[in-house]
Formats: structure tokens, sequence, C-alpha cells
């Protein structure tokens, strides 16, 4: 730590110094920007707006699109028509289809493997977005083209 900053703070301890100087350049170091996405959901789908303020809450910048050509969007980015989820998010590389709980879209960005994406196909009860009582474990499954899906978590 410089002696400057070290007389600010007033600190002689070697190891508290350290422990500052390493929040001082965590505190100064720039935010990270929020992570944007483009969700595509049915005009009339309420509860996509539900899983939009979702990732809204956990630090993502979301843009709605509503559409009638969801199917064939889920299709373009490679998921098979029966494990297309309720609606389609691109994030990054990556795209996100139905009612993902954030630990696996973390889990996802975090881990950048080299597939499509991640499905959690159709309108699981009590998955986020969704009213109701969860009714067993979320199987999200991996989105390849040309591969069929296999399980990448279990929430």
């Amino acid at each position: 730590m410089n002696e400057p900053i070290k007389k600010i703070l007033g600190f002689a301890s070697l190891g508290t110094a350290g422990a500052v100087a390493v929040l001082a350049m965590s505190l100064n170091a720039a935010p990270a920007a929020a992570q944007e996405v483009t969700l595509y959901k049915n005009p009339q789908c309420g509860c996509c707006e539900s899983y939009a303020d979702y990732l809204r809450e956990n630090g993502f910048t979301v843009e709605v699109k509503p559409t009638h050509d969801l199917a064939q969007i889920s299709r373009d980015a490679g998921i098979p028509d029966d494990f297309q989820g309720c609606h389609t998010t691109f994030v990054g590389d990556y795209v996100i289809s139905g009612h993902v709980p954030i630990g696996t879209v973390n889990k996802l960005l975090e881990e950048r493997p080299e597939i499509a994406g991640v499905t959690l196909p159709g309108m699981p009860l009590g998955s986020p977005g969704m009213g109701g009582a969860k009714q067993e474990p979320f199987k999200i499954y991996t989105v390849e083209e040309g591969v069929s899906p296999t399980v990448y978590a279990v929430e």
C-alpha cells in the first residue's frame, strides 16, 4: 500500500493495510456492466413478463420483443419443438429457452460450454416467473445444433 493511503487511513499493520489495499482496488474497479438480454415472447403471455422481471431482479438488462413467430425463432436457435420453453432469450452467444432458474443461467455464463444454450421445456409450475408450487426438480437441457438435448443441470 502506498504511504499517502496508509497515512489517510491511519493503518500501520501490514495485514490490515493489505486488506484495505485490496478493498480500495476493488472499489476503484469499474463496475461490471449489466448483461443485456433479448427475450422473445408471445404478445399475450404474462408469465414471460414475470420471467423478464426475474432476470432484471438478478442484474440483467432485458429487452422484451413480443412476436407471433416464437416457435420459428426457437427452431432457428436450434431448439427442437418438443424441448421449447415458453419464451426464448438471447444472452451473449447463448440461447435460453423457458423459465430457466438464475443458478443455471449463471452457470452457463460462467462455464461457457461449447453449446448453443439451454432450455427448460414447457411451463413448469414453481419455476421463475410461473406461479404455483414446484412439483419436481427442473431438468434443464443443452441445446446443440444436430445433437439430441442432454441434461445440463437439475434444480
